[in-house]
């Protein structure tokens, strides 16, 4: 993809990838999370229903 104009797009077109394009640019600035000390390895477990630490099941 290129950032140049396509004139071949209508202007919603033309004006939603330069919205998108933003939004892109403003993703890349924002600062990175710290990373999580002794937190999970693998998956969220919330999402994937793996609730397990050690061999302990935790239910919550």
């Amino acid at each position: 993809m290129s950032d140049e104009a396509r004139p071949d797009l209508p202007p919603a077109a033309q004006r939603a990838l330069a919205e998108a394009a933003e939004r892109r640019k403003a993703a890349e600035a924002a600062p990175k999370p710290p990373k999580e000390l002794g937190g999970r390895d693998g998956p969220d477990p919330a999402r994937y229903g793996d609730w397990e630490k050690k061999g302990i099941a935790i239910d919550f």
